[in-house]
């Protein structure tokens, strides 16, 4: 399932250049004493604008080496490994040309590795690969809250079945989230604004502050368990040029890592980032962008454990 190399124990496990911030390679990872497996989808056939992202989770896993000297990353003040066992299992690897079994493959990785009492952050990839992580997600935790970060609502009808912008349309009439305790944000392009999500637009985004914001947003969701995704377009384009559907006029990246810091204390059970598509990227911005969000997003579920 997985491309591998020949790791015999644990023992061999040891820092390197090829797993995401040089974190262990565990390819094993149901077996493992981690609490956090990242994982990468390599697929972009869903998309509707730019391919490429399929390139995504190498270009995130490569520039996270710029990230791994920080010892005590700022603005946390305490080093991650001592909280979170992280490992990296490499990527899903699937039928080519086959989207149902890219579908069936990660779907039931994440079952399995989610019923062996670990938790997922997932590179992608285009959006699509949320919706069967959703799927394993909700037979794990039940009915979830969404925290979505995107230019689009990615709620379309319209679409085909592996579609890039239906995923939060099939999840809600799937029974796999609950649309009204959903919020997305950054959202600036067209969309069914009476389908119960909440959107925060990016106009509104930009000008709010992030404490305002942040009450929103826990206000809404309350103590559900929360699926967290990060499609990179979130951004403005000139902080995240290397993606498939850019749109001008979203958030920096300082403003979407503060308003992610403040979500610390929400129910995350479950992560991704996704659509970096590196052929377009200018000096790795984008995939740097990527790989500071989610070391990020690992920082905030390591701040709830003291240690």
């Amino acid at each position: 399932m997985f491309n591998t190399l020949n790791n015999q124990d644990d023992h061999s496990l040891v820092a390197n250049a090829f797993g995401f911030l040089r974190f262990p390679l565990h390819f094993q990872p149901y077996n493992s004493q981690a609490d956090w497996v990242i994982t990468g989808v390599p697929f972009d056939m869903a998309t509707s604008g730019r391919a490429g992202a399929r390139h995504g989770p190498a270009a995130i896993r490569q520039v996270s080496t710029n990230l791994a000297w920080e010892q005590n990353r700022w603005p946390w003040q305490f080093n991650l490994q001592d909280r979170l066992n992280v490992v990296d299992c490499g990527d899903v690897v699937f039928q080519f040309g086959d989207a149902q079994d890219m579908c069936n493959q990660l779907q039931s990785h994440a079952q399995k590795l989610l019923q062996a009492g670990k938790k997922m952050l997932t590179f992608g990839g285009d959006h699509f690969i949320t919706l069967p992580l959703l799927r394993a997600h909700a037979q794990h935790f039940g009915k979830m809250a969404l925290l979505h970060f995107d230019a689009h609502t990615d709620t379309y009808a319209n679409g085909s079945k592996f579609d890039h912008g239906t995923m939060f349309y099939h999840a809600p009439n799937e029974g796999l989230i609950d649309s009204t305790h959903s919020v997305q944000i950054g959202i600036r392009t067209e969309h069914d604004q009476d389908n119960g999500f909440t959107v925060l637009d990016a106009a509104q985004t930009n000008d709010r502050s992030v404490d305002d914001i942040a009450s929103q947003v826990k206000h809404i969701i309350g103590d559900m368990p929360v699926y967290l995704t990060f499609d990179i377009d979130c951004l403005d384009p000139a902080f995240a040029p290397g993606t498939g559907t850019p749109v001008c006029g979203g958030l920096t990246t300082d403003k979407a890592l503060k308003i992610l810091r403040a979500m610390q204390s929400l129910n995350i059970v479950g992560m991704d980032v996704v659509e970096v598509a590196p052929s377009y990227d200018h000096a790795e911005i984008t995939a740097l962008a990527a790989a500071t969000i989610a070391l990020d997003m690992l920082y905030m579920q390591a701040a709830k454990i003291k240690r």
